[in-house]
């Protein structure tokens, strides 16, 4: 048997920028692959370590310029770029670049075990072939991460040109190589490929499932997949398979969330990884907590979810569900709000602070935290949208109120959130479309996939989901992702002294080039041919 040699400990080492720290390792940093067990620890890291939640959140529309309130307004050239939809060119634990690396490394993490499998017998082997099904499953998350933060969103029409990223599917070999970056429509294929043959395999045998591939959160993700695929029977298919006969069991206690005393116990409840809602989880070497949604320093609350999105747009926002007479504290999972003479915002219960120490003594370590990827919320959430997109509109309500039953307390106000599709379409249709001046939830949908006219049964409904999404999936980065597959045109906001707008700065229309990410400054140094802006 040929030996096989991963770098464990450095595996985000491993991108397309930076093959030659790989070459040059020394041999007493590899680890021999040459059992199942080993295997499996290869795949610990085949997931990504620095998430885009920061800088997906930004860019989306869940964010404004406080800079007229803020006393202290100076986070920092990252935070500004992101903010400005300008290509990033500064570096953070959670920037571009960063997750550019950490998802390749996954990758190359993936591809590491999947070579030493078939080495070691191939995926039949009793040992092995759950290993197999998760190293596919892990391979193809990756890419479907990084196609849809540096590429356009898949559109059939044009994604068989559009740019792609090289769907890497053997270990790196040789030095300094170099990758076309083909198209989006072959990223799909290839994703699509690897998602069906993983499935097959993928199991629940884990020590710690929930930072695993398991069966369910496997279906989550391949609910994603379809669902951004526009392949939408799929899509209902496998959140089915991942929701089961009663998903109403498997839902978050917002309730008991709410009793909690602080949003820090509240977040760290939030990230469990005994709760049946969260589905899989992944570790962010990240500031994530700490500066952009805690209670901290003004500075870093210059760029961040205002009082005013989250009473105009979210939250706080009249929807379908909440009707006249109901009030903002009927929602359960409602955030912090701060407002004082200098600043407005509004925080989330979660994202915990967590730090690891390298030096106890002396203090020193890294900020962390733990985000849920998959949940049985979201999931829920795309099957409705899905299912609208099929015409089954009853059975998008029906998972609908289960949220809107599971989200807001209807002991909080006399009236009843249940909704019926008719009440849905009566609603949207009544209200005025978003401008920024006057903002509502409502926003002109532009996908380039088909749906029905403006103010049609079709279109009310997906306004209705597409705003329990960014409900729901706030602080996640989700939101910038479901901008890009509606073409939904956001602008960038200023907030006035009284915690309202000022003016805009920039608007990024439904096909704006920027709606694809640059890809790093280091890749395109080593010959990666750079996202296209004209």
């Amino acid at each position: 048997m040929k030996a096989k040699y991963i770098l464990v400990a450095s595996a985000f080492l491993l991108s397309l920028a930076s093959c030659n720290k790989f070459l040059d390792t020394m041999p007493d940093n590899r680890a021999e692959v040459d059992s199942a067990e080993k295997v499996k620890a290869i795949l610990v890291s085949a997931y990504a370590t620095r998430l885009q939640l920061v800088f997906a959140e930004y860019y989306s529309d869940n964010a404004d310029d406080n800079a007229k309130v803020v006393s202290n307004a100076t986070p920092g050239r990252y935070y500004e770029q992101i903010w400005s939809w300008t290509d990033i060119t500064e570096t953070a634990n959670d920037s571009p670049d960063n997750v550019w690396s950490s998802n390749w490394g996954a990758i190359a993490a993936a591809n590491q075990a999947l070579e030493a499998i078939e080495e070691l017998g191939g995926k039949d082997d009793p040992a092995l072939s759950e290993s197999y099904g998760e190293a596919l499953i892990c391979r193809a998350y990756a890419h479907f991460v990084l196609v849809n933060l540096f590429c356009l969103n898949y559109n059939p029409a044009t994604s068989a040109t559009d740019q792609g990223i090289p769907y890497m599917e053997h270990p790196e070999q040789g030095l300094n190589p170099q990758y076309e970056r083909g198209n989006v429509a072959e990223v799909y294929e290839k994703i699509e490929r690897d998602l069906e043959e993983g499935l097959k395999y993928v199991g629940d045998s884990y020590t710690a499932p929930k930072y695993h591939f398991t069966r369910q959160a496997a279906y989550a993700f391949a609910t994603r997949f379809y669902l951004f695929y526009e392949k939408w029977d799929k899509a209902v298919e496998a959140a089915n398979m991942c929701l089961g006969n009663a998903p109403a069991t498997l839902m978050r206690d917002n309730a008991y969330l709410q009793t909690l005393p602080d949003l820090s116990t509240a977040a760290e409840h939030y990230i469990a990884s005994d709760q049946k809602c969260n589905l899989l989880l992944q570790t962010n070497m990240s500031s994530l907590a700490r500066y952009a949604f805690a209670n901290y320093g003004g500075s870093y609350k210059r760029f961040g979810f205002t009082r005013s999105i989250a009473d105009t747009e979210v939250m706080y926002a009249k929807q379908a569900w909440t009707p006249s007479g109901c009030n903002n504290s009927a929602y359960i999972f409602r955030p912090r709000n701060y407002d004082s003479s200098n600043l407005h915002y509004t925080l989330f219960w979660k994202v915990p602070r967590l730090f690891e120490y390298t030096d106890p003594v002396a203090g020193t370590g890294y900020g962390q935290t733990i985000v849920p990827t998959f949940t049985i919320e979201g999931t829920l959430l795309e099957r409705a949208e899905a299912n609208i997109m099929l015409g089954n509109y009853q059975l998008a309500c029906d998972d609908l109120n289960l949220w809107i039953g599971n989200t807001y307390d209807s002991a909080a106000t006399t009236v009843d959130f249940e909704v019926t599709p008719d009440e849905i379409q009566a609603h949207y249709s009544g209200m005025a479309y978003y401008t920024w001046e006057e903002p509502t939830p409502k926003k002109h949908l532009n996908p380039a996939f088909h749906i029905d006219a403006e103010g049609s049964m079709q279109e009310s409904m997906l306004q209705a989901v597409l705003n329990a999404k960014r409900i729901e999936l706030l602080a996640s980065g989700y939101r910038w992702l479901d901008i890009k597959r509606y073409g939904i045109e956001i602008v960038r906001r200023h907030v006035d002294d009284n915690a309202y707008y000022d003016h805009i700065s920039d608007t990024m229309t439904k096909d704006d080039p920027r709606r694809a990410l640059q890809v790093p400054q280091r890749a395109r140094d080593a010959g990666f041919e750079p996202t296209k802006r004209k």
